[in-house]
């Protein structure tokens, strides 16, 4: 491990707007029994000092870019960037606390454990951003039915999700999942940056990760879709997805 890599790791324990549980902490008892940590229902007064206050998730937030240009543009909610990736969220940690921007804060800690860190109907929304698509792995997915339950007993009523991505692979197979779900689609395009939609919020523009940055002037296009986790019962597999096609649609561009 470099040393500048170390040092981040180090520098990361003073942050106090980052969480860093160790996998202890979450499951004593193994990956399928969580423990649910302290902070789980308590984010807005305990993390940020207010009390009823908005929390919006980014999942797979990298080095926080994404998270911290959000918390500027809306200070009358919390933004919360969640990754395990320690030297990543030192970034976006050291920003927020160089710049003292009070309503921004970091999680380490997979995705998969996120249940145990929000209570229900603690968050209002979940951004992902420019996550890996897992073309092999169904249920490694983001928006895939696991990951959906999971997003649904945190998120409020009316919750929203929002996924902005550079995968036609992904960008797809979450159509047909809200389709296949009845879920409501707020909106939808396959290609964001081709024309402008004003019904959009302007942030969608003109935030952008490093990634974003890069595909666009590849001229790969972006994807976005939102829609509410408004389904009751178990969430439904997209049957009509051929995988394989896709597959193949994403390593031809």
């Amino acid at each position: 491990m470099g040393h500048d890599k170390l040092r981040r790791f180090a520098e990361n324990e003073t942050f106090a707007c980052l969480l860093q549980p160790t996998s202890e902490e979450v499951m004593p008892d193994g990956f399928f029994n969580l423990k649910d940590h302290p902070i789980k229902g308590n984010w807005a007064e305990k993390m940020f000092g207010r009390p009823g206050a908005e929390i919006v998730l980014e999942l797979g937030c990298g080095k926080g870019e994404y998270t911290i240009d959000l918390a500027r543009r809306y200070p009358d909610k919390c933004f919360i960037g969640v990754d395990i990736k320690g030297a990543r969220l030192w970034k976006g940690a050291k920003t927020a606390t160089v710049e003292k921007i009070p309503n921004v804060a970091f999680l380490r800690t997979r995705i998969e454990f996120i249940t145990a860190f929000f209570a229900p109907g603690e968050v209002s929304q979940i951004w992902l951003t420019f996550s890996d698509p897992q073309m092999k792995s169904e249920n490694s997915r983001l928006t895939s039915p696991l990951f959906l339950e999971r997003y649904r007993n945190m998120l409020v009523p009316g919750g929203i999700v929002h996924l902005k991505t550079d995968s036609a692979f992904l960008c797809e197979y979450t159509r047909q999942i809200v389709d296949v779900n009845g879920l409501k689609r707020l909106a939808y395009t396959t290609d964001l940056y081709a024309t402008k939609d004003d019904s959009l919020d302007a942030s969608l523009y003109e935030v952008q990760t490093f990634y974003e940055k890069m595909f666009l002037s590849q001229g790969i296009p972006i994807t976005y879709q939102s829609f509410v986790i408004d389904r009751e019962g178990d969430y439904l597999h997209p049957t009509e997805f051929d995988q394989k096609a896709w597959r193949e649609k994403e390593k031809s561009r």
